[in-house]
């Protein structure tokens, strides 16, 4: 309520204006409505925060939004090193390297998430992933360095009785294993796991927009802000050689995608013949197929990286049976007919250009 009187002054006269209690708090809280509304009209635009780096012997490369303008370089690296620690077999003093020594047993929360899900994918695919191949592939020489080396099937034979994920065991945070010399490795399945880590940090942090990506294992959330358009990623073409070139372009949306293939990574004995780096883990063999590259769109980067090695020892024609039955997967693979020409196979609706 506003009351009013005139005073009179040598003939002159004003209007005085005397503001009710009310009236004050209801100018208070029209100023308080200004000053919120110039708080979000000057509110700062999302930053484009790019960060990259070397991390489990390959490169990685971050991008996302974020209206503090943070930057969290610190706290990747921070997650990395754990993860490393957990996880890695170039580490001798990581835990999977004394579980594989015999000499701990306990691990950390990160170990049993990755074990559990590659439990449930090793039992999915009957056994066609199997991260106790590890002792194979260190047989067959398929590290950093090294050439193949002559193994003879008896050999083989007898590094297969360790091999077998049903034949370790999760209880509680100790890990059992029924064989001393199985050897664990979880080289096809924890980069993408470190993938969805430092995803999972972002998300923590309120970023809505983002593309995390470890040796071209890719998830990602919203958008290309910059475009205003979905993340853009791509499948590349198989080279022998050192050419790199991109087959397909395509949009993910809140997604994760992961490919393995065998156009990079193979050896060559003194024969000539050319090795695959993915073994098949019913033989002890690498595996021998016309797949050259597979890439799985999955909901989160583990699943896709491991799914992905999984079908490379599958082959063409069982991976087509069991996406059957399996929607959630969506998968693109690239092989060589019966006349060495590539071809292209798109699954379950695995996105066009």
């Amino acid at each position: 309520m506003t009351q009013s009187y005139e005073e009179n002054h040598g003939g002159s006269q004003r209007v005085i204006c005397v503001f009710s209690k009310n009236s004050r708090v209801f100018a208070a809280a029209v100023i308080g409505v200004l000053l919120m509304f110039c708080m979000f009209s000057c509110k700062q635009e999302p930053k484009n925060t790019k960060i990259s780096g070397e991390v489990f012997g390959t490169s990685y490369g971050v991008q996302y939004y974020s209206e503090q303008h943070k930057s969290f370089q610190q706290q990747f690296d921070s997650l990395f090193d754990i993860i490393n620690t957990s996880m890695s077999t170039y580490q001798t003093d990581s835990d999977i390297s004394k579980i594989n020594r015999n000499e701990a047993f306990v691990v950390d929360k990160h170990f049993i998430h990755v074990f559990n899900a590659s439990k449930a994918i090793y039992e999915a695919t009957d056994g066609v992933f199997d991260p106790t191949i590890g002792v194979l592939v260190n047989a067959w020489d398929f590290g950093p360095e090294g050439k193949v080396v002559a193994l003879d099937s008896l050999k083989i034979d007898s590094l297969m009785l360790s091999v077998g994920l049903d034949k370790v065991h999760l209880d509680n945070a100790n890990i059992i294993k029924e064989h001393p010399s199985t050897f664990i490795d979880f080289n096809a399945i924890a980069k993408g796991y470190g993938v969805d880590v430092i995803a999972d940090f972002l998300e923590s942090q309120n970023i809505k927009d983002y593309l995390v990506e470890i040796g071209g294992e890719i998830r990602c959330k919203g958008q290309n802000l910059e475009k205003q358009k979905p993340w853009k990623v791509g499948v590349e073409l198989p080279h022998f050689d050192e050419e790199q070139s991109i087959l397909k372009t395509i949009a993910l949306h809140d997604e994760a995608m992961a490919t393995s293939g065998t156009y990079r990574k193979f050896k060559v004995d003194s024969l000539g013949n050319r090795y695959s780096h993915i073994l098949d883990p019913k033989t002890g063999y690498p595996s021998k197929t016309n797949l050259l590259s597979i890439s799985v769109i999955a909901k989160d980067c583990m699943t896709a990286d491991a799914y992905a090695t999984a079908f490379k020892a599958m082959g063409l024609e069982k991976v087509k049976t069991f996406l059957v039955s399996h929607p959630e997967l969506k998968v693109f693979l690239i092989f060589e007919n019966d006349d060495r020409e590539l071809e292209t196979l798109a699954l379950n609706g695995f996105p066009e250009d």
